[in-house]
């Protein structure tokens, strides 16, 4: 070491002033010898991870409720109303199915046809037919019954392929019925 430190003083008195000499360079290395690198123990590493997992948890939650692709919106705005009139849509279920039969529906080229009871006097059947689509409330509609024989026909224009909920509260001669049913389109 000691024939380095002289070969350095040597160095240095021939370079000039302006550069980096072999002794600055040594001695910043002895310098850097000294510093001791930082050792994480067992208990640091676990604290890490668990806020390294906890940040990770957080930054999907965040990104899952300000996103408007991921939209949490509830099935109805006025919820507290519906629990409300919940039994009467009890009653009005137990009615149908309390009928010879009940409605029925299948998938034609045309559309969705419903077919109402056949006993029934298709001209006095009154009500309204709720189509809700679960992943996209901007398709949701509702539209009046009005028949002239006993089937309801949705144009297939206006429905997506993909599950839907019907919901068909309908009267006839006074009393309520409802058919609920979840379809796949």
């Amino acid at each position: 070491m000691f024939e380095l430190s002289s070969f350095a003083q040597s160095v240095t008195e021939e370079a000039s002033s302006e550069s980096l000499t072999l002794l600055n360079v040594m001695k910043k290395g002895n310098a850097l010898k000294k510093i001791k690198i930082m050792k994480l123990n067992w208990g640091t590493g676990i604290v890490l991870a668990f806020i390294g997992f906890i940040a990770f948890i957080m930054y999907f939650v965040i990104t899952m409720m300000t996103t408007e692709k991921y939209n949490t919106s509830l099935v109805t705005e006025d919820y507290y109303k519906e629990e409300l009139e919940y039994q009467n849509d009890i009653d009005k279920a137990n009615n149908a199915k309390n009928l010879s039969t009940n409605i029925t529906w299948k998938r034609t080229e045309k559309g969705l046809e419903i077919t109402f009871p056949e006993n029934l006097k298709a001209n006095q059947i009154t009500g309204t037919v709720f189509l809700y689509r679960p992943s996209n409330k901007q398709v949701d509609f509702e539209t009046a019954i009005s028949l002239s024989d006993h089937n309801l026909l949705i144009p297939d224009k206006r429905l997506l392929d993909g599950r839907w909920n019907i919901r068909v509260d309908w009267q006839y001669n006074g009393k309520s019925y409802l058919y609920k049913k979840e379809i796949v389109y």
